[in-house]
């Protein structure tokens, strides 16, 4: 359950919700360019574009659930069980990564959303899971995953089922979970006489209905909290958001865009019997490389300056959340 979104005015605002019912040790984990990236089947790369995200840092390496790097270009990955298919058997003269190895290799080597299309054109999901060795040997669970890219200029979605590879064009610049992106992009079409204006009667004119309140231009938009239903809302949202004068501004609206669809603690029950939530939100400011993010239990805004810090070092710089509530009192 997560919901990315790709704001594309003002330099290109990008980042998404991460909900989940607990914790996977997350923190913002910046990766300098000579930090060394190994891969199963791909050539190590001892140098590479920096970025910064959330991510769980395992044996060393982190495993990032969203970044942007140094150029301004994005990826995230979102859940997508029984749909997400992986392979062991990649053929020769393709790309294969593993599903936790693709957000680095991607952002390491691509500087634009062009690059990132042509070098996934020869992509192949490697379902290899990563393998720990601390406290005892064992392996991750693979990640039933597809992604978000963007930058500036654009957005795409990127799904490995059954059927294949497919990387497809985001117009709306919006990604949930299931069902796969053809169905989201068909089902917003059911929408389309939702309007923020003030509502008009197209009902019938010969009965005077009348307008008792504002907002009822959208009635209709839904509220649940499936991912069908939190694609149409931000979507909704976002493509009738105004820009910003400012950073802030944009910043500002970005994460009212995304608690637009969040997770509250009791309204998401799993089977497990646990509280879905939107365990953190995060905004990446593409222009400024900033790394802006807020937790469920700390909504003040945070921030991290990709460019204040050295990026020609090896070692990884780590962040960790404060997820402690930050109450200010005025009195």
């Amino acid at each position: 359950m997560c919901t990315s979104i790709a704001l594309l005015q003002g330099g290109g605002y990008f980042g998404r919700n991460l909900d989940l019912e607990y914790s996977f040790g997350e923190q913002v984990v910046l990766m300098p360019r000579l930090f060394p990236l190994h891969f199963h089947r791909l050539p190590s790369l001892e140098r590479h574009f920096s970025m910064i995200g959330m991510a769980n840092v395992a044996e060393g390496c982190p495993l990032y659930a969203e970044a942007v790097n140094e150029k301004g270009l994005y990826m995230a990955g979102l859940n997508f069980p029984g749909n997400a298919c992986y392979d062991m058997d990649i053929p020769e003269g393709s790309d294969a990564a593993a599903p936790y190895e693709l957000i680095p290799w991607i952002l390491g080597t691509c500087a634009t959303l062009a690059q990132a299309r042509e070098k996934l054109s020869r992509f192949r999901p490697l379902a290899v899971p990563f393998a720990i060795s601390h406290p005892a040997p064992a392996t991750l669970p693979l990640a039933p995953l597809h992604w978000h890219i963007a930058d500036r200029t654009g957005a795409l979605v990127l799904e490995t089922t059954k059927d294949g590879v497919f990387l497809y064009e985001d117009p709306v610049g919006v990604l949930t979970n299931n069902p796969p992106f053809p169905f989201h992009q068909m089902n917003l079409n059911r929408y389309q006489g939702l309007s923020p204006l003030p509502a008009q009667n197209r009902f019938c004119s010969s009965v005077p209905f009348q307008t008792f309140g504002q907002g009822m231009g959208a009635i209709g938009l839904p509220g649940d909290a499936s991912p069908t239903s939190r694609y149409v809302k931000a979507a909704f949202h976002k493509l009738n958001s105004p820009e910003g004068k400012t950073e802030e501004e944009q910043v500002s609206q970005f994460f009212h865009l995304l608690d637009s669809v969040s997770m509250v603690r009791g309204s998401v029950v799993t089977p497990e019997g646990r509280c879905d939530i939107t365990t953190y939100s995060c905004c990446a400011s593409a222009e400024k490389g900033i790394y802006y993010y807020k937790t469920y239990e700390n909504s003040r805004i945070r921030a991290v300056r990709l460019f204040s810090e050295n990026l020609d070092e090896q070692e990884l710089k780590l962040f960790p959340l404060g997820d402690e509530p930050d109450i200010r009192f005025l009195n």
